[in-house]
């Protein structure tokens, strides 16, 4: 039924009668966080099995206003830890490639088709710093374990290659302080800059409506009366 009433009108209408059931200050703070989220930077996790830093790159990706995370799922299934997460995957777009023994190209290949440029975050001989990469296009930042880094997979499919710059002995940071450090200085570039980096009228509506929907308890019942009004008006 709801996808026959799927229009921007039949959305707004949603989102009216969606917010009289949150507060004034729960309404405004989404409408302010939705103004922020982008996709013109995202983040693609390879095979990441320690739930504390799967959880605590989504919380990055939430603070940094990164809307959309892809999770690949090849050995270890992705878990998330509601103590480090602090309910941050619910505001995200969680896109998860799972279906195959291995899922990396078919989730770099799905990226570069949608026109994203893969950023594989790894020492290479090509690579560059943070704060030498061109974000002019929208650009993948592709995460791998601390163990075994990226596979050999999503390193034959990179369009380029960034590093943190270090000063110490140890090789390498954890994942999720890698994640926050990129996402951090990347995503000010970005916003001081001049690109368009901002979601469409149309992407903001959509996540407006799941931020009330995962505002709401027992939101279902509320969304059924609503298309059961408006089909019967």
């Amino acid at each position: 039924m709801q996808k026959s009433f799927n229009n921007i009108d039949t959305k707004n209408q949603l989102i009216a009668y969606l917010s009289e059931f949150v507060s004034e200050n729960k309404k405004e703070k989404i409408n302010e966080i939705v103004k922020h989220r982008t996709r013109h930077i995202t983040v693609v996790l390879e095979d990441i099995f320690q739930t504390q830093n799967a959880s605590a790159v989504l919380r990055s990706c939430d603070c940094f206003g990164i809307q959309d995370v892809h999770i690949i799922e090849n050995r270890n299934k992705y878990n998330v830890n509601p103590d480090v997460a602090l309910g941050s995957s619910k505001w995200l777009d969680l896109i998860k490639y799972n279906k195959k023994e291995n899922n990396t190209e078919d989730c770099l290949l799905e990226l570069k088709r949608k026109g994203y440029k893969i950023i594989a975050t790894s020492p290479n001989k090509n690579d560059c710093l943070i704060d030498e990469l061109n974000i002019q296009e929208k650009f993948a930042l592709v995460f791998g374990t601390e163990l075994n880094g990226l596979s050999d997979i999503a390193f034959k499919h990179a369009d380029g290659f960034i590093k943190i710059p270090m000063h110490g002995f140890t090789e390498s940071f954890n994942i999720s302080v890698s994640v926050a450090m990129c996402l951090h200085y990347l995503s000010e570039k970005l916003r001081k800059s001049e690109i368009l980096w901002q979601l469409s009228d149309e992407e903001i509506i959509d996540i407006k409506i799941n931020c009330l929907k995962n505002a709401i308890k027992k939101v279902e019942l509320l969304e059924k009366d609503f298309y059961k009004n408006l089909k019967n008006k």
